[in-house]
Parts: C-alpha cells; sequence; structure tokens
C-alpha cells in the first residue's frame, strides 16, 4: 500500500481532501500568501457593491425608453418602519429599486459573513483550506449568478437571496480559509502574515469597483444598465481566480517550524504555550473581551466609514471648493457636484488608508504585542474623534481629513491584527475555528456602528441642528465606544492553565498527515 494510501487509511485521498495539501520539505512558505490573496481581492467586491445602485435604480426606467426611474407606489406595505422597503418594491417588475432597498444588501452580506464563518470554522479546520475555499468561490460566484438571474428578471428578493444570503456565506468561508494556514506558516510573522491576506479584502473594492464599471459600460444599450451581463462576467472572472487561490493552498508538516526560528522567550506570557479546543475557547473570558475589544473598534470605524461622503460635505460645505460661506443647504447643482466630486476622493483617500492600516498595523504588532496594538487603535482613535469637532468649528480641513485617514487605517488594522491576537491566546491549532466564531462581532458592529451614525445623524437634523454641527455629537459617542474598547483590552490577560489541551488530548482529526503526499 503507498504513502497515499495510507494517509487515507487504505483510500486514495481526494483531490480536496486536507491531506492531499500537505506540503513537501523544500515547499516554500511564501507561495501561500499569494493564494490567500487571491480569493480576499474577489470577495472584497462586497464593499465596492455601492457601484451597482445608481444603475440599479433606473433600470426599468431604461428598459421603458424613459431613462428615469420609476417609483413604486408609495402607499404599498412597508417592511423595516415608515422609510423602509414596500413588498411591492421586493416581488415587483414594473418600478425601479431604491438606494435604501438595495442598501440591504450590505447588511446581508456581514451578517452571513459572521455567521457562516462561526457555523462552519470548525468545519474548516478538519477539512482543510482548500475544500474551503472552493465552497467559498461556489458561493460567491454563485450567489453573483442568481443575483443576474434576479437583475435581468428584476426581482429584489433575488437580490437578497443570491448575493446577500449565499454570497455572504462564501464570504465567510473565503474570509477565514487563509488564517490558520498562514499563522501556521508563519509563527515568526503573525501579524505581517494575516495581514497581508487580509489587506486584499479591504482592497477588492479598489480592483472590482472600477472593473464594473467598465463592464457596465461594455454591456449597456439604450434599454439596458449592463448590470446582469457585469454579474455575470465578473462570477466567471473571480471564479477563475478563486480557485487558483484554493489550489494553491499548502498546509506545512506536523511540528514544522521556520528554517533558524526558535519560540518566542517563555517569559512572554501574552503569548500560548498550548492550544485551547475549540470547544472551550468561548468559555473563556478572553474570547468574549477579545469579541467587545473587536466589536467596539469595528463599531467606531464602519457608521463613519459608510457616511464619509456626506459627514465630509455637511461639516466643511463650500470649503470643499473654495466657498467657505456656502452651506451644504445652499448648493446650487453645480456646486453639489463638486462637493460630491471631492467627497469621492475623500472616500478613495479612506478606502487606501484603511488597506495600507491592515499591513502597517499588523506588522507593527509584531513587534509590540497586540494588546499593545490594540491600546494604540483606542487611545489613537479617542484622540482623533475627541478633536474632531474642534478641527471642524476651525475649518482645518486638512488636519480633519487626516484624522479620519488615520481612523480608517486602524478600522482596518484590527480585523488584520486579531487573528493573531487569537493565536497568541489560544495557539494556533483552532485558529481559524475561533477567528469565524469571533467574526460575529463584526456582524454585530455591522448593524450597530450604522444604526447609531445615522439614528443621531436624521434625529439631530429633525431637531434643526445646523448641518455643519451634525456629526458633534456623534463623534463623542463614538469615542466613548472607543474608551470602552480600551477598559476591554486593559480587562485581556493570559488565559488560565485549564483550559489548554493536554498533550494526549485529540488533535485536529487528520489522519496519517504526516505520510501524506503533497499533490496539486
Amino acid at each position: 500500500m503507498s504513502a497515499y494510501e495510507t494517509a487515507a487509511g487504505g483510500h486514495g485521498v481526494g483531490l480536496l481532501d486536507r491531506q492531499r495539501i500537505i506540503a513537501g520539505p523544500g515547499f516554500n512558505r511564501w507561495l501561500v500568501p499569494p493564494a490567500a490573496l487571491a480569493i480576499h481581492l474577489c470577495i472584497g467586491m462586497a464593499y465596492g457593491f455601492s457601484v451597482f445602485w445608481v444603475p440599479l435604480g433606473r433600470a426599468v426606467g431604461a428598459a421603458s425608453g424613459t431613462g428615469k426611474p420609476i417609483a413604486c407606489p408609495g402607499d404599498a406595505t412597508t417592511f423595516f418602519g415608515k422609510v423602509g422597503i414596500t413588498a411591492h418594491a421586493l416581488f415587483a417588475t414594473d418600478c425601479d429599486w431604491t438606494q435604501f432597498d438595495l442598501g440591504w444588501m450590505y447588511t446581508l452580506f456581514f451578517v452571513f459573513l459572521g455567521g457562516s464563518a462561526a457555523i462552519w470554522g470548525g468545519w474548516l479546520e478538519r477539512e482543510g483550506p482548500r475544500k474551503a475555499g472552493v465552497v467559498a468561490a461556489l458561493c460567491w460566484c454563485g450567489g453573483l449568478l442568481i443575483s443576474a438571474f434576479g437583475v435581468s428578471v428584476h426581482q429584489l428578493w433575488m437580490m437578497w437571496l443570491g448575493s446577500g444570503v449565499i454570497g455572504g456565506i462564501g464570504l465567510g468561508l473565503g474570509y477565514i480559509s487563509p488564517v490558520s494556514t498562514l499563522i501556521k506558516w508563519f509563527p515568526d510573522r503573525r501579524g505581517m502574515a494575516t495581514g497581508m491576506a487580509i489587506m486584499g479584502f479591504g482592497g477588492g473594492a479598489m480592483i472590482g469597483s472600477p472593473l464594473a464599471n467598465i463592464l457596465m459600460n461594455l454591456f449597456k444599450t439604450p434599454t439596458s444598465v449592463g448590470v446582469w451581463q457585469t454579474f455575470v462576467a465578473m462570477a466567471a472572472i473571480y471564479f477563475v481566480f478563486m480557485m487558483g487561490g484554493a489550489f494553491g493552498y499548502r498546509l506545512p508538516q506536523p511540528g514544522w517550524r521556520p528554517q533558524g526560528w526558535t519560540p518566542p522567550d517563555r517569559n512572554n506570557v501574552m503569548i500560548a504555550r498550548g492550544n485551547v479546543h475549540l470547544k472551550d475557547a468561548h468559555k473563556t473570558p478572553q474570547f468574549w473581551l477579545i469579541w467587545i475589544v473587536l466589536c467596539l473598534n469595528v463599531s467606531a470605524g464602519i457608521g463613519i466609514i459608510g457616511a464619509a461622503s456626506p459627514m465630509l460635505q455637511e461639516t466643511f460645505g463650500g470649503q470643499l471648493f473654495g466657498e467657505p460661506g456656502v452651506q451644504f443647504t445652499q448648493f446650487t447643482d453645480a456646486q453639489r457636484a463638486l462637493a460630491a466630486a471631492v467627497g469621492a476622493g475623500f472616500v478613495g483617500l479612506f478606502s487606501l488608508f484603511n488597506i495600507g492600516g491592515r499591513f502597517f498595523w499588523a506588522s507593527l504588532s509584531d513587534a509590540i504585542g497586540r494588546k499593545n496594538t490594540y491600546y494604540c487603535f483606542f487611545v489613537i482613535g479617542v484622540v482623533c474623534y475627541a478633536l474632531a469637532p474642534t478641527l471642524a468649528h476651525l475649518h482645518f480641513l486638512a488636519l480633519f481629513a487626516v484624522s479620519f485617514c488615520i481612523i480608517a487605517s486602524m478600522y482596518g488594522g484590527g480585523f488584520a491584527t486579531v487573528p493573531a491576537y487569537l493565536a497568541d491566546m489560544f495557539g494556533t491549532q483552532f485558529v481559524g475555528a475561533i477567528h469565524g466564531r469571533l467574526l460575529t462581532a463584526w456582524s454585530t458592529a455591522g448593524i450597530l456602528g450604522p444604526v447609531i451614525v445615522n439614528y443621531l445623524h436624521d434625529s439631530r437634523i429633525a431637531a434643526g441642528i445646523p448641518r455643519n454641527h451634525v456629526y458633534r455629537q456623534i463623534f463623542y459617542v463614538l469615542t466613548a465606544l472607543l474608551v470602552l474598547g480600551f477598559i476591554a483590552n486593559l480587562l485581556i490577560v493570559p488565559v488560565a492553565r485549564k483550559w489548554f489541551m493536554k498533550e494526549e488530548d485529540p488533535a485536529t482529526p487528520v489522519s496519517g498527515q504526516a505520510a501524506a503526499r503533497p499533490a496539486a
């Protein structure tokens, strides 16, 4: 019986099985991060889906030949309150969707990302990253195809189901698929390794949004906005790259270490010397404290990121285009276009810092530690948010923009640093599954942050607060969230010895791992 058969207990190892991707001697570990990037750059397009909102908002009007949006009846049954999604819009083919209708896909993306990562994180650890990457590709790209059909027949519920639900599941599996793999390959640079991969998720929209615009312009006709064709084309392109990434994953042999590397000084109590089992990790206070830390850091950032352009326009008004005496409510159509262009540039700058922060802060955490890195997030974030009203009052536009670019970098840095934080606390064996469960904090923050910002914004406008003062209270509330995050991070101490697996405890069930051949 061959070693190949022995590894599978007498049966051939399947192409997607974990045993199949054990790397042989001399494998170059730097080939793994590009595989992770290939997947993350594809699923990161979730951040860029707003590029479809405007054309989809006039799809029926374009098909009718008018080119103008056709509104759904305003007296139809409404979900989610007075300003909500009408039952007519959810199923109708004779009226256009609003941005509010379409925007719920963002919520579905991140709710199902966190939920699927939590539910199937343990399965990923058992089956390996290749199988998870393939399933992620099928879900994300299949969801795009379902959405394409939904757009072609103009059914909003199919958009939600396709990209929101099924695509969201693909997001979750694709997001966590490289985490434990990279941490095992880079025990000497945990933060940098996960930062490289998760940087791709932040950068997906930087590539996907321009690509989508190019494709929509290519496919559009006088009676079609070209969105469903774009979904089909992007699904095909993404499928090729995601499958390439999935098949590029490799796992190290058990006990493998980088040549010349020795484990950190055992006096560093913040780095675990063993592994906490997946079934026990959530029973520890450390898990929930890190959950709170991530949730509050993301909540304080995601709401502002979603409102970056209007925040800048309302706060600084005509100063954006050289006419400081003009308020937001006094804009002419031409001034509104100028302000929107500046706001779009600000959002682009935000995105660059979000991307760069993922690599910078995660790499820095290798030098100063994860806990100290999160201290930086909360202390610097408090300073930036607390100073923001003063900077706005003094009309210091450049410093205001710099402050929020720093906040964007720490928003991205929080995502990239947390997998290494978990590995330090709970060991590397189950870190992918533990990270999956922790991502429910992201799902929570994806609702909490925008609700706080949008509710306070709308309620203060309704109370008659001038537009250039609307965000002041919001900045102070977000400052309070970061203070609470600082306290939660302060309370994190090493995991108690009783939670660590004994040497005789079963490891991840991978039979014959050492004997498995490194295959394609």
